[in-house]
């Protein structure tokens, strides 16, 4: 059954080439704070001062405080149409970013994921040509590709299956949970593939350690 799947799954990305995804640049590794902050022009640095009211004395923002810091800020936007972002999505978009693993995100994983959100979130009103604060079926391939992601038909379809809901749409919280894994995916790929091959070599400890905190 298990390789039924891996068979089915080779299938569906096989006709990818990995050179059309633009994934984000990954966050710069962790340095000590003071060092961090010398090297800070005014907006880093006023941003720092925003994240350690949210992420508080421990300087990380959880899952449970991704959820509450996402669903204020989307509260204040009218036009994107969400049922909030749950605390699984939440969890899966740390594991996704949490470079250290510590089950948290740091000042740079969570200042990487909040400037794709908010160019994302550009992406989604863009794409939202009917206004209806949802990206339909129809709208979705273009959305994905100026996201930096053109998909083929077949991962196209898996997406959708996935992410939206019963007559093809995607909403915001979906749209930015998906993207936030496919980013995350890609850049584990590129980093994966160091001769620039288009293709990668796992082996089941390897594979498991990939996708299962991810």
């Amino acid at each position: 059954m298990f390789g039924m799947f891996i068979k089915g799954l080779i299938k569906v990305v096989s006709d990818i080439d990995p050179s059309q995804f633009i994934p984000s640049p990954s966050p710069p590794p962790r340095r000590p704070e003071y060092l961090e902050e010398m090297h800070e022009n005014d907006e880093e640095k006023q941003f720092r001062r925003v994240f350690k009211q949210l992420a508080g004395d421990d300087m990380e923002v959880s899952p449970v405080e991704l959820k509450n810091i996402l669903n204020k800020v989307i509260s204040k936007h009218g036009g994107l149409k969400t049922d909030g972002f749950s605390i699984e999505s939440c969890r899966s978009m740390v594991a996704v970013m949490d470079s250290d693993s510590t089950g948290k995100l740091g000042f740079h994983e969570f200042k990487y994921m909040w400037n794709n959100i908010k160019r994302w979130q550009g992406v989604y009103l863009d794409n939202d040509r009917d206004g209806s604060g949802v990206i339909c079926s129809k709208e979705l391939p273009r959305a994905f590709k100026d996201a930096g992601f053109p998909l083929n038909d077949a991962l196209f379809k898996l997406i959708i299956r996935r992410y939206s809901d019963e007559h093809g749409n995607m909403d915001f919280d979906n749209f930015i949970g998906c993207l936030v894994r496919l980013d995350a995916m890609c850049r584990a790929f590129k980093t994966l593939d160091r001769d620039n091959s288009g293709s990668i070599d796992l082996d089941i400890k390897e594979w498991l350690e990939l996708t299962m905190y991810s």
